[in-house]
Formats: structure tokens, C-alpha cells, sequence
């Protein structure tokens, strides 16, 4: 590790040695280092600070401020940024008129965030690691301004003006700062997420959670007789079983992930020198080597609040309990994907229900555009991110187009059907490399030589497709025999959202 990134952390520095031996970065190791400490913490806290041994009051002090020293330690006084912003947005909660709340918390939240990522660029100048201080910052965004919708939602409109979801989640009265505070910088979620339902979150916190959501499927768990047969809900296996996970991915991050790095894509004798189809194939094989990390983080941050005992969601259809409510992705459906919506409704799972929440559900129109603009926005100020969402919206366009038009001619056989998902998987994961490359090398020069390495190929069949496609529509004949919509089961992961 090189004396620049030692000197760039704003953390403690008391992990030192434990990064020059493993050749992490001392944020990485910091973060390495709170992560565990959380899940540790999580089991105590769901083994001897559970509703049944200690008050509300209780926990959401224990969890507050466990998450503040956990910012404090891996940020320092960059900390400060994130507790502002929840000062800020609190004063808005309980001062603003409760018609406006929404609006306030949006435009101070995502104002205050973006102007943190402008400065980043220009401090940094694109060399800082992914674990300062702007990922926090970015959760609690999602976490402020989902809050003020759903309390927005709860005191301002009526019931017939929410769908049955919104209705679920709606707030009906303001948050203590206590609650706000443990909501928002709890240890369990305050580095690297997820972010969920307030209301879920207090359920958890004051006993309810698991209860309410088996009372969703008492026809499942009811035993014959009328007899009442509680299942084994004990998150244990399912806290190993995503343990495991993130040991496989960090074994695979370690050994596989630094053999092909991203910035390869653009070296110039690499593309000066290699054909198109091996510019394409290690385009290929790097950006599915760079998943792991991202899987390693969300899984273990779904561990650990799943070791506290929240983030149950409810039983599946065989009545086995689901602890997958937080979850932020679902690796087989993104390895198995065979259309762009189904990668992107299985990766950052819950960024894309507060896409729905806040912006996809609530837009008047251009709702597609505008959703892939906030997500641009939430991500930060670099060239490479709106290139990669601004990209995602043609492509978008001509896979509803081509799955409209051309998917019905291979349903009339097992064989042709099973041939159309190994083309639209192959297409699909192609499609994911070349979109989300500019996401990884930031720069817009690194993201015009790439492109123009390729030739910008998924631009041109994109827009292609979706002008010759666009007039067709679905036949009548097997929009009348089409099965109505059916509830997901509890442990699915497709949220139903574009981001």
C-alpha cells in the first residue's frame, strides 16, 4: 500500500499495521474491522438487548450511538457531514409545514449530498477508495428523504390516494429525534446500508417485526385443527449461509478481481493491438470480476442485520421462513438474468425501491427518464455515472421493444424458449458490461476511449431496435389469454423498479 493512501484516510489510524501486512487500504480495513465488530455486536444485541429484555429507550440509544462511533472511527471529523445533514433534515420534520416536508427533505438532503460529491471530485480528483465518507452520506440520504414521502403519505393524503404498499409504510406521526437518529445512524446500517422502511425499522426495534409480518400469512404457518404452530424463525443459518457468501467473495476478490482490473479496458496498446472480440471478451471478464466486492459488502451488511433479528420478511410458499427484507441483491438473478430489468431489479435492491418510492411511483410523466436521472445524481458528480444511467434508458427502451415484439414467436416450444433465454443472457450480460464500464472508470476520457473501442455498438442496436420496434405492440389475442399479475413470494428479490 503506498504512503499516498495512508495519508489520504480521514480515519483512525490505529489499524495501520493491519493494512500494510494485508495490502488493504487502511479505509478498507477500517471498514473490514467495524463490519465485524457489527456483527458481533448484532447477536448481542438481539441475544441480551432484545424487546423482551430491554425498553425501546434502550435500544435505539445502543444502536445510535454504536453507529456514531463506528462514523467517527472510520471517517473522523468527515462525520460531521452526515450528522449535519441529519440535524439539518430533522429540524425540517418537525418545523416545515407537513404538506411541503417532502419537497424540503429532497432538496436539502440531495442539495447537501451533491454538493459533498463536487467537492470530493475536486479534493480527491478521482482517486479516492469507495469507502469515505460519501457512502454514508448517500444511505442517509435515501433514508431522509424516504422517510419524509411515507410520512408525507400518512399525514397529508387520504387512504384512497395510496396504493396498498405506500398504505403498509406510511408514517402517521412525527419521530421522536431518538427515533430519527437511531433510524438513520444505527450500527447496523450506518456504513453501508441497506436502507429500509421507517416503519419496518421501529417494528424491529419495539418487538412488532416479526410478528406482524407472520400475521401477512397465517394460513401458512396455522397447524391443523386450529392449532397455532410457530416455525423456527431464528435467523442463525440464514446469517452463516450469507457468511459463507462473503468469504467466497472475498477469496474471489482477492485472487481473481486484482488479476483483471478495469482500467485494462483503456490501456492504449491493449487497444491498439487486440482484436475486437478480445477487447470485448476481457470487457467481459472484468466487469463480472468486479461484482464480487459489491457482493461481498451487501451480504455481509444483510448478515448483520439479519444477526440482530431484523429483516425478516415473512414465510414462502413451502411456510420456510425468508430473511432476505433488507436484502440488496440477489446474485442468481443477476448471474441468471436474461433482460436488462431483471439484472437491474436484482442488483441494489433496495436503491431501487427508494427510486420507486420517492421518484418512479410519484412522477407525473418521463418517469423512466427521471428515475435513472436521480440515480445519476445520487451517485455523484462523475462524467462516467451519467453516462452509464443516460445509457441504460435507450437500452431500456429497445429490451421492453424487442421482449413486446419478438419474445412471443419463442414461446410455442421448449426448445426455441430455451434458445431465446441463452441469446438474451449472453445479450444481457454483454449489454450490463458495456453500460456499466463508464460507472467504473469515471473519467470522461476513460469512458470516450472505451466507447469508441467498442465501436459504441450497444448505442446503435439500441436506438435501432427501439425505432423499428416501437409501433408494435403485444397481440390481442395473447393480451387476453394472459394470467393476471400474481404475488411474488416472500423471498423474491425483484422489486419491480428501474434504477
Amino acid at each position: 500500500m503506498s504512503e499516498r493512501a495512508e495519508d489520504s484516510t480521514t480515519g483512525s489510524r490505529c489499524l495501520l499495521p493491519v493494512s500494510r501486512y494485508s495490502g488493504l487500504s487502511i479505509d478498507q480495513v477500517n471498514f473490514l474491522a467495524c463490519q465485524l465488530l457489527a456483527l458481533t455486536a448484532a447477536f448481542w444485541f438481539r441475544l441480551y438487548l432484545s424487546p423482551s429484555h430491554a425498553s425501546p429507550l434502550v435500544r435505539h440509544a445502543f444502536a445510535t450511538l454504536l453507529g456514531m462511533a463506528f462514523l467517527i472511527f472510520c471517517f473522523g471529523w468527515y462525520s460531521a457531514h452526515i450528522l449535519t445533514v441529519v440535524a439539518a433534515n430533522y429540524l425540517i420534520i418537525i418545523k416545515a409545514d407537513i404538506n411541503n416536508v417532502h419537497r424540503y427533505s429532497m432538496m436539502t438532503a440531495m442539495g447537501y449530498l451533491t454538493a459533498c460529491h463536487v467537492s470530493r471530485v475536486f479534493i480527491f480528483n478521482y482517486g479516492l477508495l469507495s469507502t469515505d465518507f460519501s457512502g454514508p452520506l448517500m444511505i442517509v440520504t435515501q433514508k431522509i428523504t424516504m422517510l419524509a414521502f411515507q410520512l408525507h403519505d400518512g399525514m397529508c393524503k387520504k387512504s384512497e390516494q395510496l396504493t396498498s404498499n405506500q398504505k403498509f409504510v406510511a408514517i402517521k406521526a412525527r419521530p421522536s429525534l431518538l427515533e430519527y437518529l437511531s433510524y438513520n445512524v444505527n450500527f447496523l446500517s450506518v456504513l453501508v446500508g441497506p436502507c429500509s422502511n421507517y416503519q419496518d425499522y421501529i417494528d424491529f426495534i419495539e418487538g412488532r417485526h416479526v410478528n406482524r409480518r407472520l400475521r401477512q400469512h397465517t394460513t401458512t404457518w396455522s397447524g391443523q385443527n386450529g392449532h397455532h404452530t410457530t416455525p423456527d424463525i431464528s435467523p442463525s443459518k440464514t446469517v452463516c449461509r450469507k457468511l459463507v457468501v462473503c468469504s467466497g467473495c472475498m477469496l474471489f476478490f482477492m485472487v481473481v478481481t486484482r488479476s483483471l482490473p478495469i482500467t485494462f479496458n483503456v490501456d492504449p496498446d491493449f487497444i491498439n493491438q487486440a482484436s475486437f472480440l478480445s477487447r470485448l471478451t476481457y470487457s467481459f471478464f472484468s466487469i463480472q470480476a468486479a461484482r464480487p466486492k459489491f457482493y461481498f459488502a451487501w451480504t455481509l451488511a444483510d448478515a448483520v442485520n439479519n444477526a440482530a433479528g431484523y429483516g425478516f420478511q415473512g414465510l414462502d410458499e413451502r411456510g420456510k421462513p425468508s430473511w432476505d427484507l433488507v436484502s440488496n441483491l440477489n446474485i442468481i438473478g443477476i448471474e441468471t438474468a436474461t433482460s436488462f430489468k431483471t439484472f437491474i431489479d436484482n442488483w441494489n435492491i433496495q436503491t431501487g425501491i427508494w427510486l420507486k418510492t420517492v421518484c418512479y411511483d410519484r412522477a407525473p410523466k418521463h418517469r423512466l427518464a427521471l428515475t435513472f436521472i436521480l440515480s445519476a445524481l445520487w451517485h455523484g458528480v462523475y462524467p462516467g455515472y451519467y453516462f452509464t444511467f443516460i445509457t441504460a434508458i435507450p437500452i431500456t427502451i429497445a429490451a421492453r421493444a424487442v421482449r413486446r415484439s419478438v419474445r412471443p414467436f419463442f414461446l410455442g416450444s421448449r426448445t426455441w424458449k430455451f434458445a431465446y433465454d441463452v441469446v438474451t443472457w449472453a445479450a444481457t450480460q454483454l449489454t450490463i458490461g458495456y453500460t456499466v464500464m463508464p460507472f467504473l472508470l469515471l473519467s470522461l476520457d476513460h469512458t470516450l476511449i472505451y466507447y469508441r473501442s467498442m465501436y459504441f455498438y450497444v448505442h446503435i442496436i439500441s436506438l435501432l431496435a427501439a425505432v423499428a420496434l416501437h409501433r408494435k405492440r403485444e397481440p390481442r389475442e395473447a393480451s387476453k389469454s394472459a394470467p393476471p399479475a400474481q404475488l411474488q413470494p416472500v423471498h423474491s428479490n425483484n422489486n419491480g423498479t428501474l434504477h
